[in-house]
């Protein structure tokens, strides 16, 4: 009677490797991630790793790359205005840090040679250059939105508050008398801060597009 065969490992695979380290980025933070955490997690031996990347750190470049590849880049290439492409894009790109806040850290060092990263600043710096603004000024665009972006995803400003309402005594902080119930409302808070941050910062581009244009 022939025994039955063991079922086979997955491969590993550099995607592989990629999306375990992401879910332990995910679950338990930067500090998390160690090629030995990693080969336990796989199931592997841990010098296997080391045929797809070298280093943890480029273990972590990759992690966040695919972190900038779930960014939506369509807007620029269907016909949207610049204004109207920016905010879509703006959303999706904090749409997924939201989805991945322990990894933004590595994120924010810039895109370096990550691919997905270098494509988004690509899209960004072409349409804004299509749409008429001087490739400085689209530099200065593209940094711009990067700043607001990361920095939105950086912390939670509800979160920031604790539900207690003893730690605003009215006698220290006279407007600060609601701040306990900030926490409660985090996520809705921070969507409504986002969103007019935004807005405010396309106005004032439009503005600054209104004065190109009649320049040009």
């Amino acid at each position: 009677m022939c025994a039955m065969a063991r079922p086979r490992k997955p491969l590993l695979s550099t995607d592989r490797i990629v999306e375990t380290a992401r879910a332990l980025v995910d679950a338990e933070g930067l500090a998390a991630v160690s090629t030995r955490r990693l080969a336990a997690e796989l199931g592997v031996s841990g010098p296997s790793l080391y045929n797809h990347f070298r280093t943890k750190d480029e273990i972590l470049e990759a992690v966040a790359d695919s972190v900038s590849g779930q960014v939506d880049l369509s807007m620029f290439e269907d016909g949207r205005d610049w204004r109207t492409a920016l905010h879509d894009w703006a959303v999706s790109y904090r749409a997924a840090l939201r989805d991945h806040p322990n990894i933004v850290p590595v994120l924010a060092s810039g895109p370096g040679r990550r691919p997905a990263g270098l494509r988004l600043a690509d899209a960004v710096y072409g349409a804004m250059v299509a749409a008429g603004w001087p490739p400085a000024q689209a530099t200065s665009i593209g940094a711009l939105m990067r700043y607001f972006v990361m920095g939105s995803a950086l912390g939670s400003f509800a979160g920031g508050f604790v539900d207690d309402a003893s730690a605003y005594d009215p006698a220290d902080y006279p407007h600060l008398q609601q701040a306990h119930l900030l926490a409660e409302q985090q996520e809705k808070i921070d969507e409504r801060a986002f969103e007019t941050g935004l807005t405010a910062l396309l106005d004032g581009l439009a503005r600054q597009y209104e004065q190109v244009r009649r320049s040009a």
